[in-house]
């Protein structure tokens, strides 16, 4: 194979962990040119990683933007080789516009389907070992992470501090609280660590609960880009936060992590992973609004 394309658009927790299916492909395929097919959000860190050798965005038109679908197709062609790891139904249809090459992922017809029946049961790392395996990966060596850190900033942060990231997604019944990540905030300020607030700009309200019960609180609300949050993840003592992506930097770049679950998430599907592999504790309950302060200060990891 002398020219492949990776398809990976999002998001970003999704993003972040398919780095072992990234590593495995440019180990498996070293002179290989290797190009990735992403979304514009990940541009930038994409044609800073170690294992592509160009970058090419998908705009994700909608079936009536004949231009933009145009576009798409132009980007899909002229590869030997194609492995699908967003293995969506649009990425599927991908296969007919990249001209039926061979194919990894699970395009109707395609060379290397992943038929594994458990394949949407299975956590994104390992289903994607398991999808490498069947186009016949299969040594898995170590993703490199440091190279994300060293694009970004703690943006004057000192240490030590604690990370905290009270949204998550769209979804509200994946946040807990405001006023209890304050009282977290407190608590953990009493230990000597700096609560450090994370999210995007919607997040502003939020932060300004927890600053108005722990003074001594940063606010970065808005304020942080993927790499950014990599290099905070590399440097905080820990992290707390809802199931949502900055916490899959975290975890992925060693910040001792603990993730707050309701029952619209599935830990054994979506936990964020450390550098090693190990799933990141967490703490689950029906509804994050019923979980009490003390019980998550009770599982926080050991810094």
């Amino acid at each position: 194979m002398r020219e492949i394309l990776i398809i990976r658009l999002g998001a970003l927790g999704d993003f972040i962990e398919s780095f072992p299916a990234f590593a495995a492909i440019r180990a498996a395929h070293p002179r290989a040119r290797i190009t990735l097919l992403t979304t514009r959000p990940f541009e930038a860190i994409a044609r800073a990683a170690p294992w592509f050798d160009a970058v090419r965005i998908d705009g994700r038109p909608k079936i009536w933007n004949l231009i933009g679908v145009w576009r798409t197709a132009r980007a899909l062609r002229g590869f030997d080789y194609v492995f699908d790891l967003q293995t969506s139904g649009r990425s599927a249809r991908y296969f007919i516009l990249a001209g039926k090459p061979g194919w990894s992922g699970i395009a109707a017809g395609c060379s290397h389907p992943h038929a594994n029946l458990d394949r949407n049961r299975m956590h994104t790392i390992e289903r994607q070992q398991d999808q490498l395996r069947a186009a016949g990966i299969r040594q898995f060596p170590p993703a490199e992470r440091a190279w994300l850190a060293a694009l970004g900033s703690t943006l004057g942060v000192v240490k030590p501090f604690a990370l905290l990231v009270p949204g998550a997604a769209k979804d509200p019944r994946k946040r807990w609280p405001a006023a209890n990540f304050g009282a977290l905030a407190g608590v953990l300020a009493g230990r000597g660590l700096t609560p450090v607030v994370i999210g995007g700009a919607q997040e502003g309200r939020a932060a300004s609960v927890i600053l108005q019960a722990c003074a001594s609180a940063i606010d970065l609300t808005g304020r942080t880009s993927i790499p950014d949050l990599a290099a905070l993840g590399e440097a905080a003592t820990l992290a707390v936060g809802g199931d949502t992506g900055p916490m899959h930097v975290f975890a992925a770049m060693g910040a001792p992590s603990l993730v707050l679950f309701s029952a619209a998430g599935v830990p054994a599907q979506a936990a964020p992973r450390g550098p090693g592999g190990a799933f990141a504790r967490y703490v689950q309950v029906a509804n994050l609004d019923l979980l009490p302060v003390d019980q998550v200060v009770a599982a926080l990891p050991r810094a």
